[in-house]
């Protein structure tokens, strides 16, 4: 695909990267000359300097035959306006934008044709919100990721010495748990991929991969790990966008407190939250810290702007008696140095973004995208179609197909509404799958050996090296004879 990427910051850099890997046509526009230059000595792909919001600039960049704009710069405006230009003045298939402002999102027809046509607006402090949210509902986790309308999830676990199956074969885990169906997608042994077999015994430090219906997620990690109690009390660095988010979705639920060292963000702050306690100071001041009770906080989660404030209140609050802390940390070189060091969590916002613009990115019909171990490797949501003469997969049993060696077909979801494709929610909407649970239509189906691929079938897969991902795609691609 010709893709032009309208911003060089974290997002935009993340994209280019994952996407020049996959052989596409990647244009790079940006207003500063410095970061397009270093970008283009580490990557295979064109730039330009200027602002994406003006014609000319489109123009130098390529769209008048461009597939795919992704407008992911710092500013809201900007983004509407590229994609705007890009419809009116070249007609662009896809034009994606990322939106931050609550003000935009909250007014959905601001995206129509009539306007500024985005066809995809994608809220990336929202995405590190719901991804946050879900590690501290469940705190053993290290990843929970949703599919089909949060019907499936992927959950990655530490197995601990103690763990009901550790020191066990795979085989086991269903006499342990006989009456929910689930599958070991994958295991990582000290960073190397193991593919699970019926004979592969676990072992204590495995990072394991199991998918199941999200209502059975507990009950599987049980048996790999003991759990810890239920998060009741949260402390969050930093006000920020992600912070004022997550600070706001959890305060209903959880005891929350956020540390701020801006005076006038805390005014804001505590003006907007009802029931958290808002805290005027810095995160790494042992003494606030200690008034504070860090001891007594469950969670710990560092999300200010600074990569380096983050690591070192993360490492502080943890040493102080925080049950589990978790970082947020741009720089990816970061993200992998501190991962063993005693935060437990380092999360790169652009990775945990990135899996809403693949989606679009992906040939075939992919309802979802997530990156998994820093972008190593991938689970993907793809819809079959065709039938048994025009499809690879349609009418098939699981081990008729022939899937590059790595990956695994994890579950399939029957009876799912299609997606309206807004603001990254690319499955049915709430209402769509009121209707589907309520009438018995949605079905999910844990893969084995023996299951056999339906037309419609939302299949989810896990692949342990990105570089099969083509090869998984072609696969899910019908023959231009059923079109």
């Amino acid at each position: 695909m010709k893709i032009i990427i309208l911003g060089a910051g974290q997002v935009g850099t993340s994209v280019a990267e994952n996407l020049v890997s996959e052989a596409n046509d990647i244009t790079m526009v940006d207003v500063d000359s410095k970061r397009l230059t270093l970008l283009q000595d580490r990557l295979d792909l064109r730039t330009v300097t200027g602002n994406a919001s003006h014609p000319s600039v489109l123009v130098s960049a390529g769209a008048h035959d461009a597939d795919m704009i992704l407008a992911v710069t710092e500013h809201d405006e900007t983004n509407l306006v590229a994609c705007k230009l890009a419809a009116t003045l070249f007609n662009t298939p896809t034009k994606i934008a990322r939106i931050r402002s609550t003000e935009y999102l909250e007014h959905p027809e601001i995206f129509s044709t009539e306007n500024f046509c985005v066809d995809f607006a994608i809220c990336p402090e929202q995405i590190l919100t719901e991804y946050i949210e879900k590690l501290i509902e469940f705190p053993e986790a290290l990843q929970v990721l949703d599919f089909a309308s949060g019907e499936v999830s992927l959950v990655a676990v530490r197995a601990l010495q103690g763990g009901l199956l550790v020191g066990q074969q795979l085989q086991e885990l269903r006499k342990h748990v006989p009456n929910v169906d689930t599958r070991v997608a994958a295991i990582f042994r000290k960073d190397r991929p193991i593919i699970p077999e019926g004979n592969t015994v676990i072992e204590a430090e495995d990072e394991v991969f199991f998918i199941a219906a999200t209502e059975d997620i507990r009950a599987v990690m049980r048996e790999l790990r003991k759990m810890d109690k239920p998060v009741r009390h949260v402390m969050i660095a930093g006000g920020g966008k992600i912070g004022r988010r997550l600070g706001g979705t959890l305060e209903k639920d959880y005891q929350v407190r956020i540390i701020e060292r801006n005076y006038q963000a805390c005014e804001r702050l505590a003006g907007e939250l009802s029931n958290a306690l808002v805290l005027h100071g810095d995160s790494t001041d042992e003494t606030l810290l200690e008034d504070e009770n860090i001891a007594e906080m469950d969670m710990f989660c560092a999300l200010t702007n600074d990569d380096e404030n983050n690591i070192m209140s993360a490492l502080l609050a943890k040493r102080m008696g925080a049950h589990k802390v978790i970082a947020l940390i741009n720089r990816g070189a970061y993200v992998d140095l501190v991962q063993s060091s005693g935060i437990d969590i380092a999360i790169s916002p652009a990775q945990v973004t990135i899996g809403s613009l693949l989606a679009y990115v992906r040939h075939g019909d992919v309802a979802a995208v997530h990156s998994l171990r820093r972008g190593a490797a991938e689970a993907l949501e793809l819809v079959a179609h065709g039938d048994a003469k025009s499809s690879n997969v349609v009418g098939r049993r699981i081990d008729e197909i022939k899937l590059p060696k790595g990956a695994t077909i994890g579950a399939i979801v029957r009876g799912l509404a299609k997606s309206d494709g807004l603001f990254g929610e690319n499955l049915s909407s709430e209402s769509d799958r009121t209707a589907n649970a309520s009438n018995g239509a949605i079905k999910v189906v844990i893969a084995h050996h023996d299951t056999v691929i339906e037309s419609g079938d939302h299949v989810i897969l896990f692949v342990v090296n990105r570089k099969m991902i083509r090869e998984v795609e072609k696969l899910f691609q019908v023959n231009v004879g059923f079109l």
